[in-house]
C-alpha cells in the first residue's frame, strides 16, 4: 500500500527509505514507527510540490512502471524509487554530468534504469522501455510538450502522464497563465484527458503540473 511508503508529518511529505542510511542531496532523515524515511522537499522536487500544493492524482504505486524524461541526477527519481518498491523507472537524461550522479544512485537503487539519450528521439530507447504505467516529464526546452506528446506511444491506454510545465523556457515574453493554456489546448488536441493542472509556486516559480490520461 502506497501508506506504508509515503507518509505526512506535520504536512510534510516523507518516503521509505529504500536504502537505509543513504542520503541523496542531504535531505532530512527520520524514523517513523521504527521506519526510516527521507523527507521529500517541495524545493528540490516538482513532483513534491504537486502533492503540498494539493495535487490529488497520484498514481505511482509499488509495482509501476514509469518513464522518466529529465531524470537529471536523480533527486525526484529517488524518491520514487522509495514508492515503485518492485517497479521500474526508467529514467532517461542527455547531459552527461547529472547522468554520472544517475548512473551511480541506480547501482544501489535496482528499479532504476538509466538511459543515456535525448528525449527528442525516443524511438532510440522505446524497444528497452516497452509499455509503461505512468510516464513524468521534467524538461527545459522550448518544445517539451512536444517532447511529451512524442513519447507517449510508450505509455499504456489509461496510464498516467505528469508534464511539469516551465514557461519561461516556452516563452519569456508571454504570461505562464496564457502559457499553462496554450499546453492544455496542444494535449486535449493530441488526444489526451486533462485530469487536473497545479500550479507550483512558490515552490517553482512560473511552473505548473498537468496531469493527463492516455484514452
Amino acid at each position: 500500500m502506497i501508506s506504508n511508503v509515503l507518509k505526512w508529518v506535520d504536512s510534510k511529505p516523507y518516503t521509505r527509505n529504500l536504502v537505509p542510511g543513504d542520503s541523496i542531496y542531504w535531505e532530512v532523515q527520520r524514523k517513523i514507527g521504527g521506519i526510516e524515511f527521507r523527507y521529500w522537499n517541495p524545493e528540490k522536487s516538482k513532483l513534491s510540490a504537486f502533492l503540498v500544493k494539493g495535487g490529488k492524482i497520484f498514481s505511482f504505486g509499488p509495482r509501476s512502471t514509469i518513464l522518466y524524461l529529465g531524470a537529471a541526477n536523480g533527486t525526484t527519481v529517488s524518491h520514487i524509487s522509495d514508492i515503485c518498491t518492485d517497479g521500474r523507472i526508467f529514467a532517461v537524461e542527455v547531459a552527461k554530468n547529472p547522468f554520472r550522479k544517475l548512473l551511480t544512485l541506480a547501482e544501489k537503487r535496482p528499479n532504476i534504469v538509466p538511459i543515456l539519450e535525448d528525449a527528442n528521439q525516443p524511438d532510440i530507447y522505446s524497444r528497452l522501455v516497452g509499455q509503461v504505467d505512468i510516464m513524468y516529464q521534467d524538461i527545459s526546452q522550448r518544445n517539451q510538450t512536444e517532447i511529451f506528446i512524442k513519447n507517449t506511444f510508450m505509455l499504456k491506454p489509461g496510464g498516467i502522464g505528469y508534464l511539469m510545465v516551465k514557461a519561461r523556457c516556452i516563452d519569456v515574453s508571454a504570461s505562464p497563465a496564457r502559457i499553462f493554456k496554450d499546453c492544455k489546448l496542444e494535449l486535449e488536441g493530441a488526444g489526451f484527458k486533462i485530469l487536473e493542472m497545479v500550479n507550483l509556486e512558490p515552490h517553482e516559480k512560473d511552473h505548473a503540473a498537468i496531469v493527463i490520461e492516455k484514452l
